[in-house]
């Protein structure tokens, strides 16, 4: 039995699609707060079940019979360590034979402030003492959708990188990784990329093209791009968050190039003009 948590999210509901192709859907257990927003799956005979990382009654339960699990890290920013925690301990109570996890881009040594709390939970996998494997994955490129639509609407692309290179691939690259990895029952680490890397200069370049209009790049300090950010809305712990993402990408936090991801899912990685094409006009 594979079990993925947060299954209606935007990467959990890619992995159960792509776990459907490789194994029955009475093999998959699509663990969600809510199991009425998975109605569509439950009727192709995927078991949904309700699973709260907050809500301890709900992991005993929702874990039963699991013998792989894809914990998907939580998008709660400073709470993440006591849910994976939480997760992690029921898991083990429950005789789970394979934990992946989707970490960071080189999690242990990664400057990136959002590495902080992956650090911490790939160190509790490893005191469980419950194999597992620690998905690395780098930016997706639809991070860059929400920047893209802003600068094609205010004729700029602002951000902190700099030239770094940032080496993105999509969800859809990252979710067809971890069903790999959960179908062979593979421990270890890897580190997922995209095969091929580009600045937020190429961005810029791109969307001028997709536009048809200039939108040239504008690098700002990574205060400035912090207080841009809230001026756009966001909260400001996480504006500062991706302020730092990005001026660390400057440095090369979120280069790689050894092709680890293309190597799993035996195929090159969605070209990233692609993905940011069909985000921005579709």
């Amino acid at each position: 039995m594979y079990a993925v948590t947060g299954a209606s999210g935007q990467l959990g509901r890619l992995v159960v699609e792509s776990l459907l192709g490789k194994v029955a859907p009475g093999e998959v257990v699509a663990l969600v707060r809510d199991p009425d927003s998975l109605a569509d799956l439950a009727a192709r005979g995927v078991t949904v079940r309700a699973f709260d990382y907050d809500v301890a009654e709900t992991l005993a339960p929702g874990l039963a019979g699991v013998t792989r699990l894809l914990l998907i890290s939580g998008n709660a920013i400073g709470s993440r360590v006591p849910q994976h925690k939480a997760v992690i301990d029921a898991a083990k109570a429950a005789g789970v034979q394979l934990i992946a996890y989707t970490s960071i881009l080189r999690a242990q040594t990664s400057p990136l402030q959002l590495a902080a709390e992956h650090k911490a939970t790939e160190e509790l996998l490893a005191a469980s003492g419950v194999p597992h494997a620690l998905l690395r994955n780098g930016w997706y490129t639809e991070n860059y959708l929400m920047a893209a639509g802003a600068a094609i609407a205010h004729w700029a692309l602002i951000g902190s990188a700099g030239d770094g290179v940032v080496s993105a691939a999509s969800r859809a690259d990252y979710a067809e990784a971890a069903a790999v990895v959960l179908t062979r029952g593979e421990a270890g680490t890897f580190e997922l990329a995209g095969d091929s890397g580009f600045t937020l200069g190429d961005l810029a370049a791109a969307l001028s093209e997709i536009a048809g209009k200039p939108i040239p790049f504008q690098n700002l300090p990574q205060a400035d791009y912090a207080k841009a950010l809230e001026g756009a809305g966001l909260p400001a712990p996480f504006a500062a968050i991706l302020a730092d993402s990005d001026a660390r990408a400057a440095e090369g936090a979120l280069f790689d190039d050894t092709r680890t991801l293309s190597g799993l899912i035996g195929r090159p990685t969605t070209p990233w003009r692609e993905t940011i094409a069909a985000g921005v006009q579709g």
